[in-house]
């Protein structure tokens, strides 16, 4: 079987899997557990196979049911979603091996499973789909089934907080859909590919400027830049701790983020008006995000809003626009995909172990719990940029490139925000990890092999970003990302090539 034929399986194989686990997770305790491992395995091999195939072929196009442009869809691998596809499915592998543990206090766990694989399969038909409306539907299935697991607990302030997440993200699709609507009508076709060459033959009309804000302001609200971010602190720290690391270390990369990289520098080209939006919502969410976090007593809802900081990063990269501020995002996204999900795992340990998520209670992890307290450490450190972690590495990259395209201020907000970061940080988590112990909540087996595995294997990653910098290895790979981020037209002239 040829890679192009292989690329569908990345949405058959969860999506088969969600289907499966109901009758069996209800007969089989352990089916609601294994099938999604199994699963999760199995994409994420795929993905690397398919990104090892695009370093040789650049593109790889698979037209189900050989139905020709501009009717039906396409499935498209490059070298920007193949790094994606990696990088994403490894995160929501380990998340599925930490929920075997976490989940073991939950009734129902088949229907966490089911609703798990139907979110993965929603996010790599994102990153594979070559038309904006397939886009937009996986896009709702991945948004859908999040809204459901953040609520999963039953919780109170889960239910409060799916329900918020529910609205901005309604309000998101509605903004999506109108803009599709509004594109096609101009362009008479749904292929991104076709779209991006009507439209470097005309001039962009005020229909498609109307059409651009709508898609910018929906993807802003999928990715939480400030002022669009206000249902992430409540789903982020209601939600179950897997979930949480899959919305911080997924969802919002590929829903906002990953979007806004494949709308607007692939399919329109970067304009000078979206570049200053980008940046205006990138130190916005930096300041904004870092203040924020000063005021937090809780743990998780302390990361969520760094978390938002740190997407500033990338959004501040990209506005700069030049290759090596693309490069700088790009690594500092890959970089949040590891760290981000590694500091919620390890809230999810440390709430059991002391059953507090008060940062004034929490003291003391890392004599309790060493792997916990090293998840907790090393997670910090990459987040505040302390070398040699990559989180330096990318901060730095975007703090040269604002140097090297002569706007000084953007690069000194850039290093104060990383200042304020390190302050924040040091003085909340400084005695969460060596504190002297206050109080403990569920002891006995609180954390479990399957967590501690799951945490220590996201240590690795995170410890090792920097190899990412080394020549003729992930280096080469980012480089092939930011060249098709960069050169969108060379993109949509290869795929429009295969698809006529």
């Amino acid at each position: 079987m040829t890679p192009q034929a292989l690329v569908p399986y990345m949405i058959f194989v969860p999506l088969a899997a969600a289907f499966l686990i109901p009758p069996f997770g209800k007969k089989f305790k352990r089916a609601g557990d294994a099938i999604p491992c199994a699963a999760s395995v199995c994409v994420t091999t795929l993905g690397l196979y398919l990104a090892s195939s695009v370093a040789l072929s650049k593109v790889l196009v698979h037209k189900p049911y050989g139905w020709q442009a501009p009717f039906g869809t396409a499935f498209v691998v490059d070298g920007l979603s193949g790094i994606f596809l990696v990088a994403m499915n490894i995160v929501a592998l380990v998340v599925a091996v930490y929920s075997i543990g976490y989940l073991n206090t939950y009734t129902d766990r088949w229907k966490f499973s089911s609703l798990f694989m139907l979110m993965l399969a929603g996010i790599n038909g994102v990153l594979i789909s070559g038309d904006i409306f397939t886009l937009y539907v996986f896009l709702e299935i991945a948004a859908i089934s999040g809204y459901f697991l953040v609520a999963f607990g039953i919780a109170p302030d889960g239910l409060e907080a799916a329900f918020k997440y529910a609205v901005m993200g309604a309000l998101a699709s509605v903004f999506v859909l109108l803009g599709i609507a509004l594109i096609y009508a101009h362009t008479s076709t749904l292929s991104i590919a076709g779209i991006a060459s009507v439209i470097s033959v005309g001039q962009q009309t005020d229909v498609l400027k109307f059409a651009t804000v709508l898609l910018l302001v929906a993807f802003s609200i999928k990715a939480a830049l400030v002022p669009f971010h206000a249902w992430l602190p409540y789903a982020y720290s209601s939600a179950p701790a897997p979930i949480s690391a899959m919305l911080a270390g997924v969802s919002t990369k590929v829903l906002g983020i990953y979007t806004i990289m494949r709308i607007f520098f692939v399919m329109f080209e970067m304009t000078p008006q979206v570049s200053m939006v980008l940046i205006a919502l990138g130190v916005a969410s930096m300041v904004v995000a870092s203040i924020l976090a000063f005021v937090q007593v809780d743990i998780k809802r302390l990361f969520a809003y760094s978390s938002i900081s740190q997407i500033g990063y990338v959004a501040l990269g990209l506005g700069v626009g030049t290759p090596l501020a693309v490069f700088g995002a790009l690594f500092h996204l890959l970089n949040h995909s590891a760290f981000k999900p590694l500091l919620f795992l390890a809230s999810g340990a440390i709430t059991r172990l002391t059953g507090t998520r008060n940062l004034g209670k929490i003291r003391g992890v890392m004599k309790d719990s060493p792997v916990t307290g090293t998840a907790t450490l090393v997670g910090s450190l990459s987040i505040c940029g302390i070398p040699p972690l990559g989180g330096f590495w990318s901060k730095l990259i975007i703090i040269l490139a604002c140097i090297q395209a002569g706007r000084p201020v953007l690069a000194l907000v850039a290093v104060v925000v990383s200042v304020l970061t390190l302050a924040y940080y040091f003085r909340s988590i400084t005695q969460v990890i060596f504190g002297k112990s206050v109080i403990r909540g569920q002891r006995e087996g609180a954390v479990t092999v399957s967590m501690a595995i799951a945490m220590v294997t996201l240590v690795i990653i995170s410890a090792s970003m920097a190899i990412l910098l080394l020549p003729n290895t992930g280096n080469a790979v980012l480089k092939e990302a930011v060249s098709v981020i960069l050169n969108g037209k060379s993109y949509s002239a290869m795929v429009a090539g295969v698809l006529k």
